[in-house]
């Protein structure tokens, strides 16, 4: 609940089950994820002693791209959970006349946002949707509206009323509605690229109060923030609690927020038939025996239900009457509160009536343990370090005690790590998400069966190690020579992950500030916020040499010129010579060969004068070829080679350059195919037969000194290539566009 930028988790609220029973939605919500428990002193310094065993995968993410992308084909995607099940088949009109079917929109995420245009909240939750459908093709996924349970004309006219500009099914006949058992009136179906459920949210707050419920649940399932968010940059800034005035189910008595001031205390909102909400209260009632009086928090327990007597017997049966229960009238407190559908929903507050912690669901392994941590932080008792005997234990538990170090963590890219991947619907390959989450492939963490949220994006112990320094204390290796001897070399951290296959341009000393708590925690609030808007532009190809044109490539390369001389990129200036722009400056940046730069095509030069350089040749890609060719020239180490770089990490960076979001909409989604459009590498590079591409870099058993040497090279051959552009800040179409390399997230500039 920092006031620090928002993160998204998909909600809890509510879980879909479809076909054999239809569409359930249950008040008590659940989740599952690794415990925080005590641990055992033989699991201290494990994965530290893996990562010096020569494992070196362990150092980012215990993921790491290196290895895991090595063991897993390109794209590969994991297999999917048995009780998962992919959407039925169904097509269906638009109320403008097109045929719509699920075959056909697969491929993209989708919300299928279904309702009842004559039932109350239909118009609230609507203004939600169609807001997330304002930011869709900014986010890759599509709206599609299903309007059920009225006649044709209604549903066009009250479409055409609330201004819809998504495609809407006609579904008053009820066939799409029956396939899928949906017997509700207004509900929002998340449906994955793969056709899979993703969530399912319903149950919103009634009247006006339905937009905002629908917004708060909807935004976090599509990883999307709030754009009237814009962030004010500061870092331990905690939002007051609400107004309470529930009422005592013993004395009648009325209390407020106000009347716990000068006190921590835990309020809970439950429902007594709820076998969730009894767990929580089981924790509750021992961590309240775990501390002593002085330091004992107030308990609020509020029931959803106004129902006395059954509330009591329920308590008694459980042996959980340890507290007085509170009733909320009109459900006004649980309106204020955010409480609109599944529960428990737990939060703790300081003495100061500042939220500290909030949580939805129970999860047995987890919430008991982060819940007794956070009440001991809120209330100044000693905060027992409750990791995770056996695996990882997230980012939460730790900040806990490192409260800054985890404000500051949230205003970097690696908070939003795993985000990247969803949106591009790269959330299941095995290829990607190593270096996009905690622990991948290692005991304990992150795994495509139980896909722990808690273990998402580039966290704690992607850096630190598991359980950082208190359970892996050589996990990050110390520099043994120069200056900095004795010191933790971070970087080599770093670069299990930020690999020339991943990241081009990386250099730790330029981006280590853009991670570092110590140097986000000194910003100023309008430095902090300033990081969300991006990394520094930068043109990531070679600037040192001069640019020769296209032709000096083809006695080399014939069938790949033969192969770029039928790609558009070969006649890019025609299409600006078709819309009367072959003159204009700012259009000739991208559509011809390093304009304005050494050996490129002249400022202010007439296209028909230089004919080679009038495309977008070889070296807009590649880069400067001035000393790769010649008949002794070095091959290795002089042209950038990208038949061995990740598409969408590496690739899509220098192809952001010019296919942004002002040029090419939706590029970054479409990257992959893009490239295979105009594949056109049909010999090995050089870099990859003498082993010092990317491809060569990350082999644990490799223990050859030969092929150390070979791979250190390639650490060199890449990172030289491309240190000249770290000073090019070459505007593109007139303004800079950034970009953050030490993000994990594949995007380019713009």
């Amino acid at each position: 609940m920092l006031s620090t930028p928002t993160r998204w988790r998909t909600p809890k609220l509510f879980f879909v089950s479809f076909f054999l029973c239809g569409l359930l939605i249950s008040a008590c919500a659940d989740d599952s994820g690794g415990a925080p428990s005590a641990t055992s002193s033989n699991d201290v310094d494990s994965h530290a002693a893996a990562h010096e065993a020569g494992h070196p995968e362990v150092a980012a993410g215990g993921g790491n791209t290196s290895n895991s992308s090595k063991a897993a084909k390109k794209g590969e995607k994991a297999a999917r959970n048995p009780n998962e099940r992919p959407v039925p088949a169904f097509a269906g009109t638009t109320l403008s006349g097109t045929r719509l079917a699920m075959r056909d929109m697969l491929g993209t995420r989708l919300v299928l946002f279904f309702f009842n245009p004559e039932v109350d909240n239909a118009k609230a939750v609507g203004i939600a949707v169609q807001e997330a459908a304002d930011v869709a093709s900014e986010h890759n996924f599509r709206v599609i509206g299903v309007g059920i349970g009225s006649s044709a004309s209604t549903l066009s006219r009250f479409a055409e009323e609330q201004g819809y500009t998504f495609p809407v099914l006609d579904d008053s006949s009820g066939l799409i509605t029956k396939k899928l058992r949906l017997q509700i009136p207004v509900a929002i179906l998340g449906i994955d690229a793969d056709g899979y459920v993703s969530f399912g949210l319903a149950g919103f707050a009634p009247g006006d109060e339905a937009t905002d419920s629908a917004r708060d649940q909807l935004r976090p399932a599509l990883r999307i923030g709030d754009p009237t968010e814009t962030g004010d940059g500061e870092l331990l800034s905690f939002p007051e609690a609400p107004q309470l005035n529930v009422v005592s189910l013993g004395s009648g008595d009325t209390v407020s927020i106000e009347s716990l001031r000068g006190k921590a205390a835990i309020v809970i909102f439950f429902l007594h038939t709820c076998p969730h909400c009894h767990h929580a209260l089981q924790a509750i009632e021992k961590i309240m025996k775990s501390l002593p009086d002085e330091q004992k928090p107030e308990l609020v327990a509020i029931s959803v239900q106004n129902s006395p007597a059954a509330i009591r017997k329920a308590l008694a049966d459980l042996n959980l009457d340890f507290f007085t229960p509170y009733l909320d009238p009109g459900a006004k407190a649980a309106e204020r509160w955010g409480v609109t559908g599944g529960v428990p929903v737990v939060t703790v507050i300081d003495a100061e009536g500042r939220i500290r912690h909030r949580s939805q669901g129970w999860s047995e392994k987890r919430d008991g343990g982060m819940l007794r941590m956070r009440v001991a932080a809120a209330t100044g008792a000693n905060v027992p370090m409750l990791l995770d005997a056996k695996g990882f234990t997230g980012n939460d538990a730790c900040g806990v005690c490192h409260r800054q170090e985890y404000a500051t963590w949230q205003y970097t890219k690696h908070a939003t790590a795993f985000d990247t991947l969803v949106t591009h619907g790269a959330d299941r390959r095995k290829d990607c998400v190593g270096c996009h989450v905690v622990g991948y492939e290692e005991k304990g963490g992150y795994d495509f069966a139980t896909r722990p949220a808690h273990l998402e994006d580039v966290g704690c112990e992607s850096c630190h190690g598991r359980g950082g320094p208190h359970l892996s204390p050589t996990f990050v290796p110390v520099v043994e020579s120069g200056e900095d001897k004795g010191k933790k070399d971070y970087a080599q951290v770093c670069s299990t992950c930020h690999n020339p296959t991943h990241s081009l341009g990386f250099e730790f000393d330029t981006f280590h500030p853009l991670v570092s708590h110590a140097t986000i925690a000194g910003m100023s609030n309008e430095e902090r916020a300033g990081l969300l808007e991006g990394g520094p532009s930068r043109d990531l190809l070679p600037t040192s040499a001069d640019h020769v044109g296209s032709l000096a490539c083809q006695s080399c390369h014939t069938k790949e010129f033969e192969t770029w001389k039928a790609s558009p990129h070969a006649h890019a200036v025609a299409t600006l010579e078709a819309k009367g722009e072959a003159t204009n400056t700012e259009c000739l940046q991208c559509h011809t060969t390093a304009y304005g730069k050494p050996g490129g095509f002249p400022e202010g030069a007439k296209v028909a004068d230089h004919g080679d350089l009038a495309s977008v040749g070889c070296e807009s890609c590649h880069g400067p070829g001035g000393d790769h060719i010649g008949e002794n020239a070095k091959r290795v180490g002089t042209i950038l080679s990208l038949g061995d770089k990740c598409d969408s990490c590496a690739i899509l960076k220098v192809c952001g350059s010019c296919h942004d979001d002002a040029n090419d909409p939706g590029f970054q989604f479409e990257v992959e195919q893009r490239i295979n459009d105009q594949r056109h590498g049909t010999i090995e590079s050089a870099a990859t037969r003498s082993g010092e591409s990317a491809f060569h870099m990350h082999d644990p058993d490799d223990t050859d000194v030969n092929s150390s040497l070979a791979r250190a090279a390639g650490i060199a051959h890449d990172r030289a290539l491309l240190r000249h552009a770290l000073e090019d800040h070459t505007p593109v179409h007139g303004a800079e566009r950034g970009h953050d390399e030490t993000s994990d997230t594949p995007g380019g500039r713009g």
